[in-house]
């Protein structure tokens, strides 16, 4: 295998002055994005009572209307990835992160003013659809931008530490998100929740996008000078030249994006429909899980930091290729055995995701460095991640929803393989 980077004489400290700012412009950014997205997810049942036509004959079928639409906007992901990522490569990654807040926050407002289909008819599912391309495009530019922005503001030995807060701040939006579908489940009868409850998170995403726009204003540009007076790499100068990596960056990311999605945004929906869990008592330990998982985030990036990032990925995907199956298939009407699988899954999910922006930046130079990640890694979670609640509901509806966990375990086995042949990029000076 050819060197994943290029030994430079530059040293590994951070262009940024002050480091911890730079952590928190790219957490509460991130942070605001995310919540917007699984915004969505966790109210996805009374979006689709709202906005798409019943179905006499299956009850099912607005639920996968509306999943189909989330993977939709897991579609543009790859091109937001790669428009974004150059923008990052050519204007600098402030600019990129600038602009993809703006967009998250638009869509997100997009979505709570959505007309009903009694009201409007055909229009109200062409409104959703516009507002998650919309939310797709942006959320494929953030990972590019922040992932690099992050990493890039690390000190020696410290990457996957400062990598870690790419899904501290996800989780964190995540997590707000969860409470407020709980809170609003919790306190509001059906018909409230039917007719403007399920409006309100994305009407306050869009104000705390505002919010995530000015932190970002005082963040400090972590593209190095010689980067910014060089001549400017071409859109798909990345995958042009750097194949390989592109494709290290797809075999790492589809075990880790259908685990992800499946514990963090699908797992309720599935306990509801396979298990007969209530939605109240399933959002309630995806909120609690998803307060675990953040906790876990910092502790996996310092101890990739010291023993090196291929351990970890080994500790996630061998674990989910053999404990995916039986996780799942416990699951019964139980509040704690739900809790149980969900916090297990999240000290797996751990190995992948509190490392792996770390991993990406470091197989790409700093010319192409958010587009390099941006469109493989977007284009990977659209097809695994993005795919997951439908594949999962699919399953149900034709009756075979055991074969939704032999899925989920295939994918953590092939990346697996790919992990074993990973080189080591923990030690190595991050070429700037």
């Amino acid at each position: 295998m050819v060197a994943i980077m290029t030994e430079t004489t530059r040293t590994d400290s951070p262009p940024a002055s002050r480091p911890v700012r730079q952590l928190l412009a790219a957490s509460v950014g991130n942070a605001v994005e995310w919540y917007d997205w699984y915004a969505y997810t966790f109210l996805a049942t009374y979006i689709a009572a709202e906005v798409f036509p019943k179905s006499a004959d299956n009850s099912l079928v607005p639920l996968l209307s509306t999943f189909a639409v989330f993977a939709v906007g897991f579609f543009m992901r790859p091109v937001g990835g790669l428009l974004m990522g150059a923008i990052a490569d050519r204007r600098g990654r402030r600019a990129a992160l600038t602009i993809t807040i703006l967009l998250m926050g638009g869509s997100s407002l997009l979505v709570g003013l959505t007309p009903t289909y009694e009201t409007v008819g055909v229009l109200a599912p062409v409104t959703l659809v516009l507002a998650r391309l919309l939310q797709g495009l942006s959320v494929g530019g953030e990972f590019a931008a922040s992932t690099t922005f992050l990493v890039e503001s690390a000190g020696p030995g410290r990457r996957g530490l400062f990598s870690s807060f790419q899904y501290v701040s996800t989780t964190a939006g995540q997590l707000v998100a969860s409470g407020i579908a709980t809170l609003l489940v919790g306190t509001l009868n059906d018909g409230q929740m039917n007719g403007w409850g399920w409006r309100v998170p994305f009407v306050l995403g869009a104000v705390l996008s505002l919010v995530g726009f000015w932190i970002r204003q005082g963040a400090e540009e972590t593209r190095s000078a010689e980067q910014q007076q060089a001549p400017r790499p071409g859109l798909l100068e990345a995958l042009r030249r750097h194949p390989r990596q592109s494709l290290l960056i797809c075999g790492i990311t589809a075990g880790g994006t259908i685990a992800y999605y499946t514990w963090t945004s699908y797992l309720p929906t599935y306990a509801e429909l396979n298990a007969g869990i209530e939605k109240s008592d399933a959002l309630l330990a995806g909120t609690i899980s998803l307060a675990f998982f953040a906790l876990l985030q910092p502790i996996g990036g310092l101890l990739s930091d010291r023993f090196g990032r291929r351990p970890l990925l080994l500790f996630f995907g061998l674990g989910f290729t053999l404990l995916t199956v039986p996780l799942l298939h416990s699951l019964h009407d139980s509040f704690a055995v739900l809790l149980l699988v969900q916090c297990a899954g999240m000290v797996l999910l751990t190995g992948f995701t509190s490392i792996s922006a770390a991993v990406n930046a470091e197989l790409f130079p700093p010319r192409v460095r958010a587009a390099g990640i941006g469109f493989p890694y977007s284009l990977t979670v659209a097809m695994f991640g993005g795919t997951a609640p439908y594949v999962g509901t699919l399953f149900k509806e034709i009756g075979h929803a055991g074969l939704f966990p032999w899925y989920v375990a295939a994918l953590c086995l092939g990346s697996s393989l790919v992990y074993l042949r990973l080189p080591e990029t923990a030690h190595r000076p991050l070429e700037r």
